[in-house]
């Protein structure tokens, strides 16, 4: 029996969490963005004796690595040390392990709280940035939508959007370059065929009909002749979904209230194209067709009824991303956020019932996707959703180092490494369009690129602090500076803990030698991240 579920609590920004205060609060740190990594960050000035206050715009700690991301995409373990790997430790101590990778989202929240309870940094939740008081180069203070002010003597921007370092008058860049601009072969425009429609799919709301419009999200714009060309867009976001098969914790696929038929029927032709085989136990988990939608990443500890939870995320040519649906997010205010948040949760949700419950849809299919629903033991304050939107890139910064392509492949190597980066080269895709080929339109997707590299690779110390000339108090762990397909390899959870441990380090130098965060001793950073077990070399 389907249970019922609300998700009157599943917001990115609801203006009745803001409190009007008139309180002013003094640290050494302030840390804007309790992420994983704005966590990491926060902890480490705090245990080095700086006062601290960590401002959250939301209700959770953790972001993404609490958020449902629990399959973790570390690349090479052994480059990821010092606070980030005490923290696998720590989540293996949950489990009765030496460390975990891999793990429930609630395991991973109650280690980030301990984290910030042992450290006793205080933890101000849904302060939302409103304004930045600049003192000539250096931030003064922070004002929150509801009147909280922060004044700090250096700053960290751990927000996966960037946005105090854009009030700070921080350079910036949202999208993708093009090749030319730093000689990659990478960037920009990108078709490929992973994550690709195999077989051709009508683009028309009736199909082998242009009159009747195109589909939603579908641009009427051939991208195929602009390989490598720069824009504004992003790689898609999603939700990375904690589900579960055991009867005792799970609850169907709800029909969301905006459901919209036709924002699936993509999915409905691809799955009805050329498959004629399926794996009924895992979606995808059939060799001879890896194009069906799968990424069920099941996790390695059972439930008490001796069933599982997963870590699952996109993947095939119509899956949960909503491509093209998030290009505004970067730039857009709390309120515009709001509702790409919630039309990025009805897509999902949508997606998820109308392959395990419309009748178009092959029983194979539905028989597998039903199997799955949502583990009424996560996420109990937003009806069991995850509360953390994947939002996989937004501003980056534009520093005096930029990490491009060429430090990913090591054709190029950071003389002042704060950590490395180890992950493949990876973008979802970012646009969908039609081709006209031979009188007949098809649908194909655009963005996705998933290359290796060829080892671990340093990430300057100058691509985390902005510009010499500008903000001499800030350091952006998160939204560092890296071109957009660079970003796609260094953008993983486990490098922004190192990154945000290694911000903070140099936070704390720069506040004691009383200096701008551009002015900072390396040899004197290097030696302490070293001691603290950073891994900046191999």
């Amino acid at each position: 029996m389907t249970k019922t579920i609300a998700f009157s609590g599943l917001h990115y920004f609801d203006p009745g969490w803001i409190v009007d205060t008139q309180e002013t609060l003094r640290a050494d740190v302030c840390v804007y963005g309790a992420t994983a990594g704005g966590v990491v960050a926060a902890v480490k000035a705090a245990r080095l004796g700086k006062r601290v206050v960590l401002l959250q715009p939301g209700r959770y700690l953790g972001g993404l690595t609490s958020g449902g991301l629990g399959w973790t995409d570390h690349g090479k373990k052994h480059v990821i040390g010092g606070m980030a790997r005490q923290f696998y430790c720590d989540v293996g101590r949950a489990y009765g392990k030496a460390e975990e990778w891999y793990f429930e989202p609630h395991v991973a929240e109650a280690v980030m709280q301990r984290m910030v309870a042992e450290a006793r940094v205080p933890v101000r939740f849904c302060q939302y940035l409103d304004r930045v008081t600049m003192d000539g180069r250096r931030i003064g203070a922070v004002t929150m939508l509801g009147g909280l002010r922060v004044e700090a003597a250096m700053f960290i921007d751990a927000t996966y959007e960037g946005d105090l370092m854009a009030k700070a008058g921080v350079s910036y860049t949202v999208g993708r370059e093009g090749n030319a601009q730093y000689g990659e072969t990478l960037n920009g425009v990108q078709i490929r065929t992973h994550h690709q429609f195999s077989h051709p799919v009508d683009p028309f709301v009736i199909a082998g009909d242009p009159r009747s419009g195109l589909l939603p999200s579908i641009l009427d714009e051939d991208y195929s002749q602009r390989i490598g060309a720069g824009d504004r867009r992003i790689q898609a976001y999603c939700f990375r979904m904690c589900m579960t098969d055991d009867p005792a914790l799970k609850i169907d696929w709800p029909r969301p209230a905006g459901f919209d038929a036709r924002r699936y029927e993509l999915a409905t032709r691809w799955i009805n194209g050329e498959f004629d085989d399926f794996n009924d136990q895992f979606p995808g988990y059939d060799d001879r067709h890896p194009d069906v939608p799968k990424k069920f990443d099941v996790l390695p500890n059972k439930t008490p009824g001796g069933f599982y939870k997963t870590d699952t995320n996109n993947h095939g040519a119509v899956s949960s991303d909503f491509i093209g649906e998030n290009h505004d997010w970067p730039e857009a205010d709390y309120v515009a956020r709001e509702r790409i948040f919630q039309r990025h949760f009805e897509y999902q949700c949508g997606y998820y019932w109308h392959v395990a419950n419309t009748p178009e849809i092959p029983m194979r299919y539905r028989r597998a996707y039903a199997r799955w629903g949502i583990p009424n033991d996560e996420f109990v304050d937003t009806g069991h959703w995850p509360h953390q939107l994947y939002v996989r890139e937004a501003r980056r910064m534009v520093g005096d180092a930029v990490l491009t392509e060429h430090d990913c492949r090591l054709d190029h190597r950071a003389e002042d490494p704060v950590g490395m980066g180890s992950y493949a080269m990876d973008s979802h895709n970012c646009s969908r369009f039609v081709r006209r080929e031979d009188g007949r339109a098809r649908v194909m997707n655009e963005g996705d690129v998933s290359v290796e590299v060829p080892g671990p690779y340093g990430v300057s110390y100058r691509s985390i602090v902005p510009r010499r000339g500008e903000c001499e108090n800030l350091l952006v762990p998160l939204c560092l500076s890296a071109s957009h397909i660079a970003y796609g390899s260094v953008r993983m959870e486990p490098a922004f803990m190192v990154l945000g441990e290694s911000a903070a380090v140099a936070a704390v130098l720069a506040l004691d030698a009383g200096c701008a965060v551009q002015a900072v001793d390396y040899g004197k950073l290097r030696g302490q991240l070293v001691a603290d077990g950073q891994i900046l070399a191999v």
